[in-house]
């Protein structure tokens, strides 16, 4: 059954009429074409599919789009402001924190988060936080290093 559901994505108010059932990776795939937001296990385990929603990282394969009424979503696509990298893009860019990619928006916004709580982590701190976040690829070290180089530039700025 299709409903009317509205909520803020990327800065910008969103309404939709939709089956409020649907997880909310796959209306922001394909009904919002933003395809930054990745499908990876499809039962909340891998970190792929993070979101922000109200600041926090959560799952977009675990949440119903009706549980994102009224509420502020930012995916990958919404990370950067007036064409500047968010700081934590920068740093993952620096460090080379990416092979292949999949992960990397997941893990990008996953960082978001844990910065916003912990302005100035450890590094058992990062490693503790991310590691929900799954990178096939190997690139974890340098994932903890962007993480630290990027909380060390933005000194607690969101």
């Amino acid at each position: 059954m299709s409903d009317t559901i509205a909520f803020r994505l990327n800065g910008q108010p969103v309404q939709l009429n939709v089956d409020q059932d649907r997880t909310l990776l796959w209306v922001l795939r394909t009904d919002l074409g933003l395809t930054g937001t990745k499908y990876g296990c499809g039962e909340s385990h891998c970190g792929s599919c993070t979101v922000l929603v109200n600041d926090r990282a959560m799952r977009s394969c675990a949440l119903t789009v009706k549980e994102v009424q009224d509420k502020e979503v930012v995916t990958i696509e919404g990370l950067a402001k007036d064409g500047s990298l968010h700081p934590l893009q920068q740093a993952f860019m620096a460090h080379d924190a990416l092979q292949c990619g999949f992960c990397t928006p997941g893990m990008i916004l996953t960082a978001v988060s844990l910065l916003r709580s912990n302005p100035q982590p450890s590094r058992e701190q990062i490693i503790r936080g991310m590691e929900d976040n799954f990178c096939r690829c190997g690139a974890h070290t340098r994932i903890i290093d962007a993480v630290q180089t990027a909380a060390a530039a933005m000194k607690g700025v969101r």
